[in-house]
């Protein structure tokens, strides 16, 4: 008899829930449940009070709220019965992280502390910790931790300690009321299955803990006298490896679901890491790429190598017994999404409307029209900041060649190209630094819906493209950890032969194509150096004035 597992994805504004069939990784039913309070970074819930620039703030609620919609909704479509599902696997945007009591009950939970915005959920975009991340590097690179270089060389505002130590400079009582502080991936697992753990990707990727131990104390010590014990006081120096046994699902949590108690719930990942096997690629030299809002690049190799500007290497960060490397953009669907929020002028919505298109299809339509070169426009894909390789969230867009004549399908292939140009810089910096890549691996949502982008990052790139076969990667992902946590495969690669998916479909890189985009590419290179490495710190006077404006120190 079929068994099954069900692989929870907990993304940006929703989470998603899959149902897949253990012995071939069919995907049989599957849901969606948005967050009622999504992205918080305008105000509070309830509050008239503005949040400051570069916060972004997320509600746990809503995260049980996708155990109770979204996986009864899987699991009616399916057909299956509940009974024959083994295991439970989830994955999560990161680093996400919330401050909680000593059971688990998050603080803005609590009454006394649910108007202070540091007791809620630091989304993994909440970039208002800069000034703790520049702190937390100048200070390491001053004591010469050897550690740094494993990231790049630089620590991301977006990362774990930045954001505990944002907590204890802005906020030291929440601080102290906090019992523990965990990434919200290892918080829903342990709403799931009653007890905490601490998984050794997350670990690993954002909280600086590497060759089996987090930053020492003399170090901690540094940042702040209060910050020394945090690891004993307020973390776990205990990590569960990806694919483990978490524990079993509660009858509370079960009855969330439909499900019967005592199943396995599988130790927490990152959407990003756990779609890796999902897409069959379990060896070196094949990126990744976790494409959506941002888009994560990830890649295998069995060596230990230091590449500059990179999110970290973890050894079985991603597949155990291999250093598993992770680059990123923080801007990729997100730019496309402001420009059709804000910048489309009311007839290619109308025009949209007649041809029977929502407007990102009308606009990549267009664009798919144009050569090459042909719009005159280039562009820096730093809307949201950048992840890799400068890492640096205060850097800006930037959009050069528009005249009276520029179309909205100009600037939006414009903007599809400049990220495709930032995958080309993360690509030479691994391949300098000694990672070889061979071909490129898509996943997520924008590779089904937009075939014009992934034709230009096979121009840009020189390499060719596949896609993998499901469009919920990371759940089907998690439900293949599930399969191993449950014991019905004996590793992640074993489930990978048999759970994972990829299409025939290849995009090959047009010859023609690569001359232009080489050219379009160096350029971008000379503005990515020029306003991305200090030669000119414009973005960052115009941060300041806008923040001077508003009242904002």
């Amino acid at each position: 008899m079929d068994k099954y597992t069900i692989g929870i994805d907990f993304g940006t504004e929703s989470g998603r829930a899959v149902v897949v069939r253990v012995r071939d990784g069919a995907e049989l039913g599957s849901a969606v449940h948005h967050y009622a309070d999504g992205v918080i970074d305008e105000r509070l819930p309830g509050s008239d009070k503005p949040l400051p620039p570069e916060w972004a703030l997320q509600n746990p609620d809503d995260y049980i709220a996708t155990f109770q919609n979204a996986v009864p909704a899987a699991l009616r479509e399916s057909g299956i019965d509940p009974a024959d599902v083994i295991g439970v696997g989830i994955d999560f945007t990161a680093c996400t992280m919330l401050p909680v009591k000593a059971d688990g009950t998050p603080l803005s939970r609590l009454p006394e502390w649910r108007d202070n915005p540091h007791a809620w959920v630091k989304l993994w975009k909440h970039h208002a910790a800069q000034p703790e991340a520049d702190q937390i590097n100048a200070t390491a690179r001053e004591m010469g931790r050897g550690w740094l270089e494993r990231y790049g060389g630089k620590i991301s505002s977006e990362w774990f300690f930045s954001k505990v130590l944002q907590i204890l400079n802005e906020a030291p009582e929440i601080y102290h009321a906090a019992d523990r502080m965990l990434e919200a991936a290892d918080w829903v697992v342990w709403q799931l299955c009653g007890q905490e753990t601490r998984n050794t990707c997350t670990a690993g990727y954002k909280a600086i803990y590497q060759d089996g131990t987090y930053p020492d104390k003399e170090y901690l010590a540094a940042l702040h006298p209060e910050l020394v014990t945090v690891v004993e006081d307020k973390m776990s120096t205990e990590l569960a490896p990806l694919g483990g046994r978490a524990g079993d699902l509660t009858e509370e949590a079960a009855g969330w679901m439909g499900l019967q108690p005592g199943i396995a719930v599988a130790v927490a990942n990152v959407d990003a890491h756990v779609t890796v096997p999902a897409a069959r690629v379990v060896e070196p030299g094949r990126m990744v790429m976790i494409m959506g809002t941002s888009t994560c690049h990830m890649v295998l190799d069995d060596s230990l190598q230091e590449v500059p500007g990179m999110c970290g290497v973890v050894d079985g960060g991603i597949i155990p017994g291999m250093y598993g490397y992770e680059a990123g953009q923080s801007g990729v669907g997100d730019i496309f999404a402001w420009f059709v929020d804000n910048a489309v002028p009311p007839e290619y919505h109308e025009a949209a409307k007649a041809a029977g298109l929502d407007l990102h299809a009308y606009l990549e339509a267009e664009a798919a029209k144009q050569k090459p070169g042909e719009h005159g426009l280039l562009a820096l894909d730093w809307w949201n900041g950048n992840r890799s390789v400068l890492v640096d969230v205060d850097l800006s867009g930037l959009l050069v060649g528009a005249t009276l004549a520029t179309k909205a399908p100009d600037i939006y292939r414009a903007l599809i190209e400049s990220t495709a140009y930032g995958t080309r810089v993360i690509i030479e910096a691994f391949e300098t630094s000694g990672v070889p890549i061979t071909e490129l691996v898509a996943a997520g949502g924008l590779p089904e819906k937009n075939k014009l982008l992934m034709q230009i990052y096979a121009d840009v790139t020189g390499r060719e493209f596949r896609i993998i076969g499901s469009t919920q990667g990371p759940a089907l992902g998690s439900a293949m950890h599930a399969a191993v946590a449950a014991g019905a495969y004996p590793d992640i690669q074993a489930a990978a032969q048999s759970m994972g998916k990829i299409k025939d479909e290849v995009f090959r890189p047009i010859p023609e194509n690569m001359a232009v985009y080489d050219k379009l590419y160096a350029e971008y290179v000379t503005l990515h150096d020029y306003f991305g490495r200090g030669e000119n710190d414009v973005m960052k006077r115009l941060r300041a004035i806008r923040n001077r404006a508003r009242g904002i120190d």
